[in-house]
């Protein structure tokens, strides 16, 4: 298990927090946590403002999760919250001999998935995986299973850790300062789970997840 930021190719963006922190309301972030056309689609208060595949999103990324792990070329692929399948696609164009996977509590993400993957990815729960244990060379999860209440992303994590046979790496919502903790809770719209780095460890250790893991903090 290591801490470390295997997204440091994905491009960075400039995010509207005291914007959106302004205006936004519960009810707005109750639209967004329906996950549906107005989250990934829909006005950038509600969630992504426009969803669509890039390859400079991902390619890199990518490159980097396969270089990193070395990977073989035909490793087992999982991504726990894959929403319309981006990244599993560019692993797809990169690894054409890998078997990938991607499973997303949206019907709305998958019904509208990169056609590329479309066989490929499906609605489900992130805690109660759908596949056997020890399937998959790799497991990734980004920015999603924070989404989750407390009990059921510690359910998710074990899971993850449950059907990986070799790496998982996650990303979290969480803070190291006073300052992070402030921008963290005005950018929030669909984070159930968040915290301090520190007890995201102590969570990890407690639900024995052992795989990588690096931190979604606004700015």
């Amino acid at each position: 298990m290591a801490e470390i930021n295997l997204l440091d190719r994905y491009p960075k963006s400039q995010r509207p927090i005291e914007e959106r922190a302004a205006v936004v309301t519960a009810a707005d972030r109750q639209l967004s946590k329906q996950f549906g056309r107005d989250y990934f689609d829909g006005d950038r208060m509600h969630g992504y403002g426009g969803y669509t595949y890039h390859p400079r999103f991902w390619q890199a990324t990518v490159r980097r999760f396969r270089d990193y792990y070395r990977l073989p070329e035909d490793a087992h692929i999982l991504d726990v919250g894959c929403a319309k399948g981006f990244m599993l696609r560019d692993v797809h164009e990169l690894m054409p001999k890998a078997s990938v996977a991607g499973i997303d509590c949206s019907e709305y993400a998958i019904q509208h998935a990169d056609e590329a993957v479309k066989p490929f990815v499906r609605v489900g729960n992130v805690a109660a995986l759908p596949y056997p244990d020890r399937s998959f060379e790799l497991v990734v999860s980004i920015n999603t299973i924070h989404n989750l209440p407390l009990e059921a992303c510690k359910q998710a994590l074990r899971e993850i850790q449950r059907v990986t046979r070799a790496h998982a790496f996650i990303t979290v919502d969480a803070w190291r300062t006073e300052r992070e903790r402030e921008l963290q809770q005005q950018w929030i719209l669909t984070a159930e789970t968040y915290m301090h780095v520190d007890d995201w460890k102590r969570l990890f250790a407690e639900v024995g997840f052992t795989g990588d893991y690096y931190w979604f903090i606004p700015e």
